[in-house]
């Protein structure tokens, strides 16, 4: 069998990593990627075509929106026959949000989407964009009898590759910026490429993608603490046009057991509203039932995030709330392991 040429392509957001500093102002900018190979000519020796696509103005992403997702998933679907793997480039804070997303929107996907971005934009001395997009081009680059390796969305950072539903960003100065606490790394970059292909995801190789573009926002994300009252979180769940909750509650599920508490959780559930029971805790699972605190949001109806991250749970609840599932059936799916987003 001939070896084909991959094609990637990269698809610059925005983010540190596309920055560079104007040599008058000190200010950053955005380059143009046809520009890359210029500031990076090491691409040149990766086995692979590359192609670029920018948006056509760049976001911080922190003025990420799911609209943007759409944007993202929009170009994947119009260039998939085309090109053998993706790579996204992203600012990193909410690098962990739009990466889940994406797995959720991609279904049936057989080819690699990486993520990556940088802490320092590519123009800098110290910068560590330049071995963030080497790498993470190389990986959608990997095939085996010319299909790819990665058949899913990773996100790469700092000589690691994780399953990107399963990342959270854990530090804003270090260049180890992001950990994958509940799952192992897909692979890991030294010397060599090592690929864990026991922990790779292995994707339905008959069907055909599907993107889903319809995310329902309508959604509370609420952060349990000793001392919240019972006004603020009654203003939140009575909230006009709420369709669901994700409830960060402490260790493993647990949470008050005082009776107003509990009675707000059952007023809420009864009308409809979906609870998803998340860990505070960076890693570890929720666990309902464990505890007496726990035991009985269990009786009240919350739906168990198990293992999830709360990233992945925000991205998860707004794509089940956009395909109008049946409420008797959503708690059954958000507990399953659609894209191997839990355990």
């Amino acid at each position: 069998m001939t070896k084909s040429i991959p094609n990637i392509l990269l698809i610059y957001t925005g983010g540190t990593i596309g920055m560079i500093k104007d040599a008058e102002t000190g200010a950053l900018r955005a380059f143009d990627f046809n520009n890359l190979l210029k500031r990076i000519p090491e691409l040149k020796l990766l086995d692979c075509n590359i192609e670029t696509i920018s948006f056509k103005d760049p976001i911080d992403s922190s003025n990420m929106q799911p609209k943007y997702w759409t944007q993202i998933a929009e170009i994947i679907e119009n260039n998939y026959e085309d090109f053998d793997g993706f790579v996204v480039l992203h600012g990193s804070d909410t690098m962990s949000y739009t990466a889940s997303a994406l797995s959720f929107m991609l279904e049936h996907l057989a080819k690699p989407v990486i993520f990556t971005g940088s802490q320092l934009p590519i123009g800098d001395l110290r910068t560590d964009a330049k071995e963030n997009l080497i790498t993470s081009i190389q990986i959608a680059s990997l095939q085996h009898y010319n299909k790819p390796i990665i058949k899913e969305v990773g996100l790469y950072f700092e000589y690691k590759l994780y399953r990107a539903n399963r990342t959270t960003k854990i530090n804003a100065e270090h260049f180890e910026a992001f950990a994958s606490l509940n799952y192992p790394d897909l692979a890991e970059s030294g010397v060599h490429l090592k690929i864990n292909n026991e922990y790779l995801w292995k994707p339905n190789p008959r069907k055909d993608l599907i993107v889903h573009k319809h995310l329902d926002e309508n959604i509370a994300l609420v952060k349990l603490f000793p001392g919240i009252t019972q006004q603020i979180l009654e203003t939140i769940f009575n909230s006009k046009g709420l369709k669901g909750v994700i409830l960060e509650t402490y260790g493993a599920g647990n949470c008050s057991t005082e009776q107003w508490f509990l009675d707000l959780l059952k007023q809420t559930v009864k009308k409809g509203i979906h609870i998803v029971n998340v860990t505070q805790c960076s890693g570890g699972s929720v666990i309902m039932g464990q505890y007496e605190t726990s035991e009985k949001l269990k009786k009240i109806g919350l739906i168990s995030g198990k293992d999830i991250t709360t990233e992945a749970a925000l991205v998860k609840m707004m794509y089940l709330l956009g395909q109008n599932i049946s409420p008797n059936l959503f708690k059954t799916i958000f507990e399953t392991s659609l894209r191997g987003e839990m355990s």
